[in-house]
């Protein structure tokens, strides 16, 4: 009997409907959280298949009016 009603609460607050337990003078509101989104990973927009040209040359990637551009770093 408990169980079914318990069960019967949890469903009403999942569906965003008010519930109140009282209990020996004290109230108690039961209220359902939905669990936290995760972010989706990010997917890579441009592979590098030489990672060599990227590092000791000091080359890398600029976007300008609306294009990848490729550039060597400024020190």
């Amino acid at each position: 009997m408990v169980r079914e009603r318990l069960s019967e609460a949890l469903d009403r607050a999942e569906q965003g409907q008010p519930v109140f337990i009282e209990r020996r003078g004290v109230t108690y509101e039961l209220i359902a959280r939905k669990p936290a989104t995760r972010r989706k990973k990010a997917v890579r927009q441009v592979e590098v298949l030489d990672p060599s040209l990227m590092k000791p040359a000091g080359w890398t990637w600029d976007w300008k009016e609306g294009e990848l551009k490729f550039r060597t770093r400024r020190s």
